[in-house]
């Protein structure tokens, strides 16, 4: 078999063709590890086929008594640490529960893998009432778990644990990001099938790093949820293992490189190397692939085309300076223009590609290409990451994505547009800055601050930097066309887009949120039905497509804590909505019983909601969102099709008409699927979460 060809550019450049129901009341104090067991109970009862009564209703049975068994320990559990053990758990009993959630047809594998994983379910229960962990030390295939701080659900992960951790030294962690799987109700278990305890699977044991194989809430190219997931995973193996978090690789084939390039080029400094193996770095020009199962973009209103560039992976390639990058692609690949197109991304910045082509293969890993990847690496893993580099460049389009080593962009010219900064730190203590593009304000870390004469010098302008206290970092802002020291963050509160506080109203279900709904009188009683059915059809795709229960409360059960632990996502209208009315004053919009004002233009309160997301405007609950009347902005339609259509729908906000009947004639009318309403407009706030001012007149 011929080896890898190791090139610096891809040259073989070939072309391919171009009903309402209102939710019952779940407290979220209930909702244990994703599953509350009443309401499985209270479903409509289908026995699916490949099952006999017997075993649905013992299944149901032996779910509902391991949750039992688990809500004492729960409560138990005051650290995280303590969370995962009992995770470890209820990972199993969870994987159940959802395949005989949505799942109507099981083959005799499926309802195997049911048994096997209620048996190991109670097994680790019984080891965790004695106070045993058996598998804390287990070698091999391991599956463990974590609760997630989003939604409060129970996520599995896959481990391949090596024989023996490196002795005195923290242990390499290689993230391998799984490829594309029809998402059904039985993917979790079938995804724990493969780290079945203990077995090798055709691993090497002897590798001197561990695996972690998040789950990614199972498919949606590790975006929003899927993203998070990935971070809470690592962070929960790093507090059960030693792990270097100098030396954290992150790989994948297919839709794990296609996650690979996404997570690695926008956190370039969390990953000491890539290793992207056969992954889609854009949308229009991957949905152009010639096969049947492609959904093709095409033209896309100008909020979704600026969406796009928070999510493709394209537009971060100046990145690859920061964080190396070993690709791999089979030659008779259908996607080969993905890598084609990184590749010349990769020119346009000034940096070469390491893409190693496998002649005569097609979208499969081949193995002797994949040794060649681990080897090179291997080499940058073993050298370990340079937190505190000489030089760095960093390229981001949203504040979503801020970070690279030593400098965090706090304020952004303008969202979606490109942004980069770069800048060198010099032997006498001078830091270089020779690039800001679309950046505002900035913040260079304490650590940056060295030598007799610290100093930061931009263009002309030089600040010293001596009597700069050293714990706190320094923040250069723009003021005037020109830049200056700017107050301590921690003395006053910035207005405007931020880290953390960017948008778009998808951005809220990344981070711990709970949905609000109004009790009270509605002024108009079609729009706060319409409101919940928003929520419900959120609530559905929730449970269906990223694996949890959302927490859910009425309006008047929302306490002082609440506000500032989560983004509190609010469904009805001023009246119906105590938190509504509240918030009003602090929202860019007029709304009353009779009109509701959206940049300048007004509608009739009588058929129409405002959807937005806007930082909170409560007191105390700073760095938290508030979002109106909407969840996801993509749903069921694009959850189920294929994972590269997730991305945003409205931007930051939206005016939607019910009912949508009388806009069919409207061409390239936006219709909110489930709910009935079609988007009249939609878009972005500016950089201080207003409307832009109108254009003078001619």
């Amino acid at each position: 078999m011929r080896g890898p060809q190791v090139t610096q550019q891809v040259t073989d450049v070939r072309r391919h063709g171009r009903g309402l129901q209102r939710l019952p009341k779940v407290g979220f104090g209930l909702v244990l590890w994703g599953v509350a067991v009443v309401g499985l109970a209270q479903e409509p009862v289908a026995i699916p086929a490949g099952l006999t009564a017997e075993q649905f209703q013992q299944f149901r049975e032996e779910v509902a008594r391991q949750e039992t068994a688990l809500r004492p320990m729960w409560s138990a559990a005051s650290s995280e640490a303590e969370q995962d053990r009992v995770a470890d758990a209820a990972v199993f009993a969870k994987g159940v529960a959802w395949a005989l959630r949505y799942d109507t047809r099981f083959e005799p594998a499926d309802v195997q893998l049911m048994k096997t994983a209620l048996a190991k379910g109670a097994e680790r229960l019984a080891s965790l009432d004695q106070g045993e962990l058996p598998w804390g030390g287990q070698v091999g295939r391991v599956v463990r778990g974590y609760r997630s701080r989003v939604d409060g659900s129970v996520q599995p992960f896959g481990l391949v644990v090596p024989r023996a951790l490196p002795a005195g030294r923290p242990l390499r962690l290689d993230v391998v990001l799984h490829g594309s799987t029809r998402p059904v109700g039985i993917s979790e278990l079938r995804f724990m099938g493969r780290f079945q305890e203990g077995a090798a699977g055709g691993v090497s044991l002897d590798e001197p790093y561990l695996e972690l194989h998040p789950l990614g809430r199972v498919e949606n190219c590790y975006r929003w949820g899927g993203e998070t997931d990935v971070f809470e995973a690592i962070e929960a193996v790093c507090r059960q293992y030693p792990i270097d978090r100098d030396r954290i690789v992150l790989r994948g084939m297919s839709m794990g490189a296609s996650g690979t390039w996404h997570l690695g080029l926008k956190h370039p400094d969390r990953f000491v190397a890539l290793g992207p193996y056969c992954g889609y770095v854009d949308t229009h020009r991957f949905s152009e692939t010639p096969l049947e199962s492609c959904v093709r973009v095409g033209d896309q209103p100008n909020h979704q085309e600026l969406g796009l560039h928070m999510l493709d992976s394209v537009d971060y390639a100046a990145n690859g300076s920061m964080v190396p990058a070993i690709a791999c692609m089979g030659a008779k690949d259908v996607f080969f223009d993905a890598h084609v197109l990184m590749g010349q991304a990769f020119r346009r910045e000034g940096l070469q590609l390491v893409n190693l082509i496998s002649p005569d293969t097609g979208h499969t890993i081949d193995p002797v290409t994949m040794r060649e990847q681990m080897r090179l690496i291997g080499a940058f893993a073993d050298r370990g990451l340079d937190r505190l580099p000489a030089h760095v460049r960093f390229v981001t389009w949203t504040l979503k994505y801020p970070r690279c080593h030593w400098v965090e962009l706090k304020r952004l010219g303008r969202h979606y547009e490109r942004a980069e900064f770069e800048a060198r730190r010099l032997a006498d203590g001078l830091i270089q800055v020779s690039r800001t593009t679309n950046i505002s304000r900035f913040a260079l870390a304490p650590e940056v601050v060295l030598g007799e004469r610290p100093r930061v010098r931009l263009g002309e302008l030089e600040i010293d930097l001596a009597e700069h206290p050293r714990e706190r970092p320094v923040v250069l802002e723009l003021e005037g066309g020109k830049w200056q020291l700017a107050e301590d963050e921690a003395v006053h509160s910035w207005v405007g887009k931020r880290p953390g506080l960017q948008g778009p109203i998808d951005d809220a279900f990344s981070a711990p949120f709970l949905c609000v709904r109004g009790t009270g009188t509605p002024w108009n009683q079609e729009m706060h039905a319409s409101a919940l059915a928003t929520l419900d059809q959120f609530a559905r795709d929730w449970r269906q497509y990223l694996r949890g229960d959302l927490r859910i409360v009425d309006d008047t059960e929302v306490t002082e804590a609440d506000r500032q632990k989560y983004h509190l996502i609010l469904f009805g209208d001023p009246g119906s909505h105590r938190l509504l009315a509240e918030a009003l004053p602090g929202l860019p919009l007029k709304w009353t019983r009779e009109t509701l004002e959206v940049d300048g233009e007004r509608y009739s309160s009588a058929s129409h909601l405002p959807v937005l997301i806007h930082p909170s405007p409560w007191e105390g609950a700073g760095g938290k969102y508030v979002v109106v009347n909407s969840g996801h902005t993509f749903h069921a339609s694009e959850f189920s099709k294929l994972n590269y259509l997730l991305y945003p729908r409205l931007g930051d906000w939206a005016v939607v008409r019910y009912p949508a009947a009388e806009d069919q004639v409207l061409e390239g009318a936006q219709f909110l699927s489930g709910t009935g309403g079609v988007v009249l407009r939609a878009g972005y706030f500016n950089e201080d979460w207003q409307f832009d001012p109108p254009a003078p007149a001619e």
